[in-house]
């Protein structure tokens, strides 16, 4: 596979991802958020399933151990840890689009690209590029405008759960690279985690919601859609996508998620932004491009001159 068609891979994987928000807003209306969670990654678990025992089993060929073996017992309790990670990422940022737009929560799910190296420097020590504190600060300003915040630089309630959502999705990034570098089995973690959120869901949506045959008929296309087709195929996509170009291109071309989540809210619900959301829109956009593209830029500059 050529590095054009893997870019034109992940390509996909981002537009599925941005149209899943317009499925994940309108779902609302005839399901409940842990219900369509938990089935959407079960659904997902199913796709990714058949790929994770073929990794698992080759993985085995390869160590000649017993199953169990394959990986470590804290590799497995990491894998787990990282499904309650991605659960509560996914379940805050649910909650979030219920109350935001399409629009504004594609853009302020992108913050996780420059959340990443934040929490890296806290969790792992890890001091980013001086970048990061200018794309950080263009990010704040990006959320200020398209957010529409009052006199009090108050966020709209669906907002903050949105910003809230992307410090687990950066903190779930920074558990998967090192797990998946670690065990190089990235579609065993793909099942492991999405069994888990599918679990601690159902969990709960039998605890807070009504769950009905007729409520999974209404929503049956809406939890295909995200489903098979943003779990499971679009991860897989990834995955595939990544083995065959540059860290960095997979990194921004994923992150255009957050333009095909505002062109699928104004094709499909009719939203728009006025002049100030999309003056947000570019200095978030802007924030995503320094954090990924800048400091690879800046190192070739003093490798070459």
């Amino acid at each position: 596979m050529s590095r054009i068609q893997a870019n034109l891979i992940l390509l996909v994987a981002a537009a599925i991802w941005g149209s899943t928000f317009v499925v994940q807003h309108v779902s609302m209306d005839v399901i409940g958020p842990m219900s369509f969670t938990s089935t959407r990654f079960f659904l997902g678990f199913l796709v990714v399933l058949p790929l994770a025992l073929r990794e698992w089993k080759k993985k085995k060929a390869e160590k000649k151990e017993k199953p169990f073996l394959v990986v470590t017992g804290k590799d497995l309790a990491l894998m787990c840890f990282i499904g309650v990670i991605l659960f509560t990422a996914t379940i805050i940022q649910q909650y979030g689009i219920i109350h935001t737009s399409v629009t504004n929560a594609g853009f302020l799910t992108a913050l996780y690209v420059p959340m990443v190296p934040l929490l890296g420097l806290i969790i792992f020590r890890k001091r980013p590029h001086w970048i990061i504190w200018v794309a950080i600060s263009c990010s704040f300003a990006g959320t200020t405008l398209i957010s529409g915040v009052d006199a009090n630089l108050q966020l709209g309630y669906g907002d903050a759960l949105i910003l809230t959502s992307t410090i687990f999705w950066g903190l779930h990034v920074l558990l998967v690279g090192l797990v998946a570098a670690r065990t190089a089995m990235p579609l065993t973690l793909a099942a492991i985690q999405f069994f888990i959120s599918a679990i601690i869901a159902a969990v709960f949506a039998i605890a807070m919601e009504t769950l009905t045959l007729e409520i999974f008929k209404a929503a049956f296309w809406f939890i295909a859609y995200a489903g098979v087709l943003s779990v499971g195929i679009a991860f897989t996509l990834q995955v595939v996508g990544q083995t065959h170009t540059q860290p960095a291109d997979a990194a921004l071309i994923l992150s255009m998620e957050t333009v095909f989540a505002a062109i699928a809210g104004a094709l499909i619900l009719g939203e728009r932004l006025e002049i100030n959301g999309m003056i947000g829109c570019a200095l978030i956009l802007s924030a995503i491009l320094m954090v990924e593209v800048l400091p690879m830029l800046l190192r070739k500059r003093r490798r070459f001159g």
